[in-house]
Parts: C-alpha cells; sequence; structure tokens
C-alpha cells in the first residue's frame, strides 16, 4: 500500500457522500468521528531451535461514532463502503438527543512527526529474519551449557489511522512498531529457571537487529536465568523495598496510573477522584505521561481521536495536579483533552488511556540508596500483577531481585511478591535516585478488553514498609 494514498480514496469512498451519511448520523450529538484503519501486522517465533510459528495478517475496517453526554453509540465494520458505513450512521443515531447544540471543536492541528513511515515488515525479507533468529537461537546456546530451551521472536505492525470529523477535516497517522524478545530457561539437575529480555519502538528493524543489539539482550536473558537458578526463597513480611530503574516503572502504571486516567475519576471510581490539588504522594515525587518521546513504543503524533499528544504533568511534588483525558471526558469534566484517547483497533472506542508514564529523576545517587537499608529486597524486574482501580490495592510478581542486608547486596530471591495499595505506597517513597531511564520498548496495557502499547519507566526509588510476599 502507498504510504501517502488516502483511506478514503483508497476504498473508493466519495468524501462528499460520506459527509453527508456522517451528518445524518451524529446530527443532535456532542462528538463523533469516522475512524479509518488499515494494519499489517507479523509474529516470527523460533522455539527449541526451529521455526514454530510464522504468521502474517492484513485487515482493515471503520469505526463511526456518535456522542451525547454520557452515552455513545458505535459501529465498526471491516466492510470499507458507502452502504457499511450507512447502515453505522443508522445504529449510532440511538445516542441524539433530538436537539443540535454546539457540535464539540475539532482537534488543533499538528505538523510534529514523532515516527518514520518506514513499513518494518518490507526489510529484512523473510529468509533474513528467519535466518537472524537462528543466529539468536545458535548464540544463546553457546553463551553457558546450562541453558536448556530459547525462545527468539521478531514482531512488526505498520498501521495506517484516519479520523474523519463531521466538518470534513481529516487527521492521519502512520505508526511502525517492531518488537525483539528472547528468552532463556537453564536448569541444574531438577532445577530450572527462566529470564528474558525485549526491546523495541515505533521505526523499522534495523536498529534492533544490529549484532550489538541483539546480542545485549540475549547476554541479559541468560544473565536473568543462570542469576534466578542461584535464587534463594524470598523472606516474607514487611520491609523497606528499592525498585531499580527503567521497567519496574510497571508498577507505577498499574499501581497508580489507571488511577489517574479521566474516566475513572469522573465516575468517582478511582481512589483518586476529587482529590485535585491536593497531596497524594511523598515530596519529591513527580509523575508525567509523554507521548510526544520520538519512536517510543507509547508514543502518537496524534491519539485515535485526531488529538496531538503532550507531555501532561500528574503529580508534581506529590501534588495531584492533572489527569490524562481523551475528548468526552474532558468534556465532561470540564477540562482540556490531553491526547490520551486510544482505541485498540477500529473495532474499539476510544478511552482516556496511559501512552509513556514514568516518575521524574530525583538527586540521590543509586549506590546511596541501597547502602541506606538496612534490611529490605531490591526489586529489579518485574512480571504479572493486578490492581484493583477503586481501592489501589495491587500484588506484583518479582522476576528478579536480592536480599539488602545491612546496606549491601545479597543473594538473588525466588518467589518475591510485592503488595500494597498505590495511593498509600507513594506517600511511602524516601528516596529518589537520579537514574531515571525508561523501558527498553516491550509494554502493553489492558484496560475493558482492549490493548495498547505504552512505554514505562522511573528513576531508582526507595519505599518504606511495604509488604513483601515470599516463600522463605
Amino acid at each position: 500500500m502507498n504510504p501517502n494514498s488516502s483511506l478514503i480514496d483508497r476504498a473508493g469512498l466519495d468524501r462528499v457522500r460520506i459527509g453527508k451519511l456522517m451528518d445524518r448520523g451524529l446530527e443532535g450529538a456532542d462528538d463523533g468521528e469516522l475512524f479509518l484503519e488499515y494494519k499489517q501486522s507479523e509474529m516470527l517465533v523460533f522455539d527449541n531451535g526451529r521455526l514454530k510459528q510464522a504468521t502474517y495478517d492484513t485487515n482493515q475496517g471503520f469505526g463511526l461514532r456518535a456522542v451525547k453526554d454520557e452515552a455513545v453509540g458505535y459501529a465498526h465494520a471491516s466492510d470499507v463502503s458507502e452502504a457499511a458505513i450507512s447502515r453505522a450512521a443508522d445504529a449510532v443515531r440511538a445516542v441524539k438527543s433530538g436537539h443540535s447544540g454546539n457540535f464539540a471543536a475539532a482537534p488543533a492541528r499538528t505538523n510534529r512527526k514523532l515516527y518514520s513511515d518506514e513499513n518494518p515488515m518490507e526489510a529484512p525479507g523473510f529468509d533474513a529474519k528467519v535466518k537472524l533468529l537462528e543466529t539468536i537461537d545458535a548464540y544463546v546456546r553457546a553463551k553457558d551449557q546450562r541453558v536448556r530451551q530459547v525462545t527468539a521472536s521478531l514482531g512488526a505492525s505498520w498501521q495506517v489511522v484516519e479520523i474523519v470529523r463531521p466538518d470534513g477535516e481529516i487527521y492521519r497517522d502512520i505508526r511502525p512498531l517492531v518488537r525483539v524478545n528472547i528468552s532463556v530457561v537453564a536448569g541444574s539437575g531438577d532445577r530450572q529457571e527462566s529470564g528474558s529480555h525485549g526491546f523495541g519502538g515505533r521505526e523499522g528493524y534495523q536498529r534492533f537487529i544490529e549484532s550489538k543489539s541483539w546480542q545485549h539482550a540475549a547476554d541479559e536473558a541468560v544473565r536473568q536465568a543462570l542469576t534466578n537458578l542461584e535464587s534463594i526463597p524470598a523472606p516474607a513480611g514487611e520491609m523497606d523495598v528499592v525498585l531499580g530503574p527503567g521497567w519496574p516503572g510497571v508498577m507505577l502504571h498499574e499501581a497508580i496510573g489507571h488511577g489517574l486516567e479521566g474516566d475513572f475519576n469522573r465516575k468517582g471510581s478511582s481512589a483518586f477522584a476529587g482529590l485535585m490539588g491536593q497531596q497524594v504522594a511523598a515530596k519529591g515525587v513527580t509523575v508525567v505521561d509523554d507521548g510526544t518521546i520520538a519512536s517510543r513504543r507509547g508514543s502518537l503524533s496524534i491519539d485515535d481521536e485526531g488529538t496531538p499528544t503532550n507531555r501532561t504533568p500528574l503529580i508534581e511534588d506529590g501534588i495531584l495536579v492533572g489527569y490524562m483525558q481523551d475528548r468526552q471526558n474532558a468534556r465532561l469534566m470540564n477540562m482540556k483533552p490531553t491526547g490520551n484517547g486510544r482505541r485498540e483497533s477500529h473495532a474499539h472506542v476510544p478511552m482516556p488511556r496511559m501512552t509513556n508514564t514514568y516518575m521524574l529523576a530525583g538527586d540521590r545517587d543509586p549506590g546511596e540508596i541501597i547502602a541506606s537499608v538496612k534490611n529490605g529486597i531490591y526489586a529489579v524486574n518485574f512480571g504479572g500483577g493486578q490492581v484493583e482501580i477503586t481501592s489501589g490495592k495491587y500484588v506484583f510478581q518479582v522476576t528478579e531481585a536480592y536480599r539488602i542486608e545491612n546496606g549491601k547486596l545479597g543473594a538473588p530471591l525466588k518467589g518475591a511478591m510485592l503488595i500494597g495499595n498505590g495511593p498509600t505506597d507513594l506517600n511511602r517513597v524516601s528516596m529518589v535516585g537520579n537514574d531515571l531511564s525508561l523501558d527498553t520498548g516491550v509494554g502493553t496495557c489492558g484496560k475493558n478488553g482492549q490493548g495498547v502499547p505504552v512505554g514505562v519507566g522511573q528513576p531508582t526509588l526507595r519505599m518504606d514498609r511495604i509488604t513483601v510476599g515470599g516463600t522463605g
């Protein structure tokens, strides 16, 4: 597909006739749009010395939305035709109020482009990708005789979106996305442990498949697996916890970030509802959501409603100062959209979602933070977690952790879980490191059955009196 060709023209649609259909469907509504999507995606998985999966998919479709107050009418189809859009217009009319008010103003325009139009599936070719996965597999197996299983994968997508407003204005974005992942299982006797490392972003494969890039990822996956092979059962109880920089920001994303999305606060179901302007975290804690970082996995030039993304302050020096907003919730809360209206595909309605959410750096040296802990753990990597938005309660699995005793790192730990309450534990941050880093480009966030790519990050943090669930 030519990246310069309009999806409307490609489908053979008449713009004037489509405009009239939208006018019919959105009559009496406060807001709405026609969202068109074309997407290519691929996934190659090399497992146990052979190519286990090689999939390629192309899909397209549209979604037509009408918004009136809190109500939303939405219809979608993979058939991008005038007849299908006409049926969708009839369906979404159900939310109209019977009077015509002032239709919400269109999003502001931007010339900013945070990533190229490059389609990562065009280069390298299929054979070269398979050869690369074979090379990664051989490299990892040669690293250490304790390596028993290797899984390496390459995944990419190329998405074109067009947002058509009732006034005929069209907002367009072309979004590349790649991810490389390497997982390792190492064993000694009857014991087996795993490690993994992945990286990616909104660009082509080139930077990620250079030898130094994938070798670093492979080395890191092996290191993790061998470290975990030496781990001892984690202690349980209340203790001080040091979180490493980068990916551990996923805990911030889950335990705190979702609670700062506009819809949960408008409905009063967030633990942060009604606390704007109040102290919700320890002094020194500043959190932002930033969709404007070039080529990052969570970044977007415009969101899925056409609004340019922003660097949105959420918490400043412990004070709640902002929420992440889409157009509907921003209007209902008398706030401005922040460029956080996101959807998984044309088959999904947009809602407030995070982009790249992270805590800003402080002034403490990471070594000083670890040295300050008499009895605790150092959590470096996280796996899955569960969060309850209303209460803020969370449980997170730590996949790489170490004992801290008298300010010194000790044995690696197995089976550690962090258990707590996000809003409460924000106030237990006692030291913030000067080593802010973002994750390597692997995050996917789930909400209401929709998954979207996101980024997380933070500096090294000390949190006091956190409940650790362990096996020892």
